[in-house]
């Protein structure tokens, strides 16, 4: 069995030499990288009890970044510190990723699999599943896979997109069609997961959800921020028991 679904995976081999052109087609996961890293880096703070507000506050956390694309949250997570390893199941976003972080003299590790193909001599502290179970071809395998990955205790981010009418109007029609922010075709809606199905999902893997999130954009001032209403993008962060 596997989690990569060979389609999916094409679209963004095909995007990936603009991973970093922040007008480019990914410009929308630069707008939102802020409000992520914010979230995640609160949480990773209480979870851990971290004190310190230094530059590598991270320096004793080992991170998996699942589906990292070319590195747009693995390399802000590597500046604080934290010990990274990115994983993509499609080769040309992690040649870019790495050619990214030999430029600017960060030291991640990245590599072309997927975490049901994963080998490691040392569990993680932290997974990051970010806007890459709508992608998979198995979330159920790739839900399993990421536990056996991640030490006791140690927590889960996953953001995805729900299923509603709302996500079909703004994720699809909106984004792709008429802003134009992500190439047409780019999400499936049949493929985003309700809230409720998601934890019932992790719950099924061992995972206990320590708080959801809801991640709504501003189009006054171009800038997301966390909400209750869970009806588009939303983030889970739950611990493994």
């Amino acid at each position: 069995m596997t989690t990569i679904n060979k389609e999916e995976i094409q679209k963004f081999s095909n995007l990936a030499e603009e991973w970093w052109d922040v007008n480019g087609k990914f410009k929308p996961l630069h707008m939102f990288n802020p409000i992520r890293i914010e979230y995640i880096t609160e949480k990773l703070k209480y979870h851990f009890n971290i004190e310190s507000n230094n530059d590598n506050f991270l320096n004793k956390i080992n991170i998996l970044d699942v589906g990292c694309g070319g590195g747009l949250i693995s390399e802000p997570l590597a500046r604080l510190g934290g010990s990274v390893t990115g994983i993509d199941a499609s080769e040309k976003n992690i040649k870019v990723a790495k050619t990214h972080a030999k430029k600017n003299n960060l030291k991640i590790q990245y590599l072309n699999t997927s975490p049901e193909k994963l080998e490691i001599s040392e569990k993680f502290d932290v997974i990051l599943n970010l806007e890459i179970v709508e992608h998979a071809e198995n979330v159920n395998l790739f839900l399993r896979s990421c536990n056996k990955l991640l030490k006791k205790n140690g927590i889960m981010f996953t953001a995805t997109l729900n299923r509603t009418l709302t996500s079909y109007v703004k994720a699809i029609i909106g984004a792709e069609y008429i802003l134009r922010w992500l190439p047409i075709g780019t999400h499936d809606w049949n493929k985003f997961i309700k809230p409720e199905e998601l934890e019932k999902l992790l719950s099924e893997e061992k995972f206990k959800t320590i708080d959801i999130k809801g991640l709504k954009f501003n189009p006054i001032t171009s800038k997301w921020k966390r909400s209750d209403d869970l009806s588009v993008n939303y983030i889970i962060s739950s611990k493994k028991g």
